[in-house]
């Protein structure tokens, strides 16, 4: 029996069709055409390791092109023994070195990782001198480039020489007036490669030259003017050696294809291989497929099972199962319920599986690996073999039987139709476990009660149905396994309105044990709804109860990085507490130091007043940082507005470093002033400052600014500074200000902004920062941060 009728019969021949149209080239498409579900299970893993792996680099880094690659295995063996190549010949093997080192360029994009399709890739051939050569000689199929050789463009330039004075010679003739009576045209044209003029028949002897052709009137004959033959002689010697030249640079290009032919040939047949591959992936994004486990033995689950020609957005998805606990699996329900889909379902799935294609299934999807798929679906009339349907069903299943054997999957519809039931129903039963003896598979479909009565009583032969919706008179689509079904024929005949009369004599006529039968499955069938809908109830308080467990442990997971951020938040503020008395004892002893300079002076009381009271100012600025209630009221201020614009001897508030200072000067355009803050001098944005109508404290000698401690780090510290716009010494000076707070601030990473430009800013700002006391290390941005744009410094 010819296995190609059993693939067409399932429709395998129509996949592979779409497959064909996801490929790139005509080589491909062939390979196709000739393919076949693989002979054993290591190939047909292979086969789907490499569509799993190319759909999975396609999901990552786009789908690879192979488009243009056309049949090159005869030119490259012609190439081997010697031949020469012609332009069209070549340019089609420079496609094919330019897509051999397209896919390896691509496939570095996940280098290191190894994938199934490796030693493909490592058949292709890169050659990027030839290639460049190639596309640098030949123009087109009948054209060649001045440039593929020195000495063929110096044969050219002599020919467009010779070509210039051949026509300047002419131009002059054609323009001189001697010559103008005699001519048909003043207009130089070719005839035989030569250049010739039209001369009125009538005065041919008038212009001494050589007759090259007759106008079709015979009024006029084109004649080469002996003042040009040889020019024209010339050109024709430049012609035929750039004709050698041309002969000697496709040979030239031949002999150095024929030293690799064996290798391109192995990388256009890797193409071909790679380009099937992606083809499978794109096949498997357009069915929504996934990966199946094949296995030698066992059991054929499929989940969700679509069958691949039917529109997804239509079709309901089936769970199929055989093998395992049952071997056999008897299909009934009533027509156009979906037992012939279900039967190409599974056999498509196998075939496809073993084509190494991803198959339209839920994931945890399994299929096992069968040698065969014998298949008996449809009408099998035939007229030619005086057959009827009867015949021409046993003359296929006569055939499955000589072939069928433990590693078969036998599909067969409507088992035993097509005769007398009884007869029919015998032989289907006698079929069936001829069929199990030899250890095949089965799934079959069937009408008859007997082999329902069969299936229920049989050891490993499994009952299945089509679910049936009477209200509606119509399938649900439904594959019911272990519940055999009902033709429903009476149900359907009274819903359609057939008298009520007629089905009760027709009940009558059936028998007995038929309709005891029928009446156990209609009974079956009940308790099977009403164990669904109760099983549908349980999941559902099952789920509901699952979420709530998930709520709770999310709501206890919040709780418990919610305890973590206040531990880390006590933590960090109270490091911020101790930086920040450091600071200010520094400044304390700074200040202490100053006031020694000045004891031998006669305002010394005065001065020490001051000093007082400033101390007892920190020690209130120390009690309000500890008084988390004072810290929000200190953020309540943060919508201050000056009173008025600052001007040089006002003095202020720095609110980010907690201390007084004087204003040395007024606001520039960006709104920053300079500010003295003890020996200090800093520029700052005024919106930073708070005006104190308070005078100066001064002594002999100068102004003293005594500073207050300061209070705290801004609380609202960012870890990001923008430079942008400014100059260096501006930027360079916002930049100290930004780290001694963020310092403060007790954050450790800062990102400094100062844009791409120019990369004057960048440099002095990454000058500055390698000098820096508090800084440990600085690095410029990446991908994602910012770039060259900004640079990250690590602070000590």
């Amino acid at each position: 029996m010819n296995h190609n009728r059993h693939y067409k019969t399932l429709e395998l021949d129509k996949v592979l069709a779409l497959l064909a149209e996801q490929t790139g080239c005509s080589g491909t498409r062939e390979l196709i055409a000739s393919m076949t579900p693989e002979a054993d299970l290591a190939a047909a893993r292979r086969s789907l390791a490499r569509t799993v792996d190319a759909h999975s680099l396609s999901n990552r880094f786009g789908t690879p092109s192979v488009y243009g690659l056309v049949p090159c295995v005869s030119l490259l063996e012609r190439a081997k023994v010697g031949a020469t190549l012609s332009m069209g010949d070549l340019l089609n093997i420079g496609v094919l070195l330019r897509t051999g080192r397209a896919l390896l360029t691509w496939r570095r994009q996940a280098a290191g990782e190894e994938t199934a399709l490796d030693h493909l890739f490592a058949q292709l051939v890169s050659d990027k001198a030839l290639e460049d050569d190639l596309s640098t000689a030949i123009l087109s199929e009948e054209e060649m480039s001045d440039h593929a050789s020195p000495n063929l463009y110096d044969i050219r330039r002599k020919i467009r020489n010779a070509h210039q004075k051949a026509r300047d010679v002419l131009d002059r003739m054609v323009r001189s007036t001697t010559y103008q009576k005699y001519l048909q045209e003043a207009i130089i044209t070719i005839r035989n490669g030569r250049f010739v003029v039209p001369v009125r028949k009538e005065y041919q002897n008038e212009v001494k030259g050589l007759v090259h052709d007759t106008s079709s009137s015979g009024a006029t004959v084109f004649v080469e003017p002996m003042t040009v033959v040889e020019q024209n002689n010339a050109i024709r010697e430049l012609e035929g050696l750039e004709r050698e030249e041309i002969s000697r640079i496709l040979l030239d290009f031949s002999e150095r294809i024929g030293l690799q032919s064996d290798y391109l040939i192995s990388s256009y047949q890797a193409l071909l291989e790679l380009d099937l591959c992606f083809a499978k992936s794109r096949l498997a994004d357009r069915m929504r497929a996934t990966v199946p486990t094949l296995v030698e033995e066992g059991q054929t689950n499929l989940k969700k099972a679509r069958h691949p020609l039917i529109d997804r957005e239509k079709i309901v998805p089936i769970d199929i199962m055989i093998g395992g606990e049952f071997d056999t699996m008897v299909i009934t329900g009533p027509n156009t319920g979906g037992k012939t889909v279900a039967l190409k379902t599974l056999g498509l799935l196998a075939l496809m599986a073993r084509c190494g294609l991803m198959l339209p299934v839920a994931d945890g999807s399994s299929v096992c690996f069968y040698r065969q798929v014998l298949a008996d679906i449809g009408d099998e009339q035939s007229i030619e073999q005086s057959l009827s349907t009867f015949s021409g069903h046993m003359t296929n299943i006569v055939e499955i039987l000589k072939q069928a054997d433990e590693h078969s999957l036998v599909l067969i519809d409507e088992l035993g139709a097509g005769t007398d039931p009884v007869e029919g129903a015998a032989l289907a039963v006698a079929i069936i476990d001829r069929l199990r003896s030899l250890g095949a598979k089965i799934a079959a479909t069937t009408h008859y009660a007997e082999i329902k009565l069969y299936a229920l009583e049989t050891p490993g032969v499994e009952n299945a149905s089509c679910e049936f919706d009477v209200a509606t008179l119509r399938p649900t689509y439904r594959l019911l396994i272990g519940v055999p079904g009902r033709s429903n024929a009476f149900a359907i005949s009274q819903r359609l309105g057939l008298p009520e009369e007629i089905i009760e004599a027709a009940k009558q006529g059936v028998s007995r044990e038929s309709a005891r039968f029928e009446d156990v499955v209609s009974g079956l069938e009940e308790t099977r709804q009403e164990l669904e809908r109760e099983r549908e109830q349980v999941r559902r308080y099952r789920r509901e109860a699952e979420e709530a467990r998930q709520k709770a442990a999310q709501m206890q997971k919040n709780l418990e990085q919610r305890q973590e951020l206040e531990l880390r938040k006590a933590r960090e503020e109270a490091k911020s507490l101790v930086e920040n008395v450091r600071f200010q004892s520094r400044q304390l002893l700074d200040e202490l130091e100053a006031l020694k300079k000045q004891k031998d002076r006669e305002d010394f009381s005065a001065t020490v007043s001051d000093v007082r009271t400033t101390f007892k100012s920190y020690l209130r600025d120390l009690e309000d940082t500890a008084d988390p209630i004072a810290r929000q009221t200190k953020k309540q201020q943060e919508n201050y507005r000056l009173p008025r614009p600052l001007k040089p001897g006002d003095t202020v508030r720095l609110v980010d470093l907690g201390s007084e200072g004087v204003v040395l000067s007024a606001a520039d355009k960006g709104g920053n002033v300079l500010v003295q803050a003890g020996i200090m001098k800093t520029k700052v944005n005024q919106n930073s400052l708070r005006l104190i109508e308070k005078p100066k404290a001064t002594i002999q000698g100068g102004t003293v600014n005594t500073r207050q401690a300061v209070r705290s780090a801004k609380e609202n510290a960012t870890s990001s500074v923008d430079l942008r716009g400014m100059m260096a010494e501006e930027a360079l000076m916002e930049l100290d200000r930004y780290i001694d707070t963020a310092v403060l601030s007790s954050i450790h990473s800062i990102t400094i902004v100062h844009g791409k430009g120019t990369g004057a800013l960048r440099k002095a700002v990454q000058q500055h920062l390698r000098s820096h006391r508090n800084v440990r290390s600085y690095r410029a941005g990446v991908y994602g941060e910012g770039d060259a744009g900004v640079t990250i410094a690590e602070l000590k």
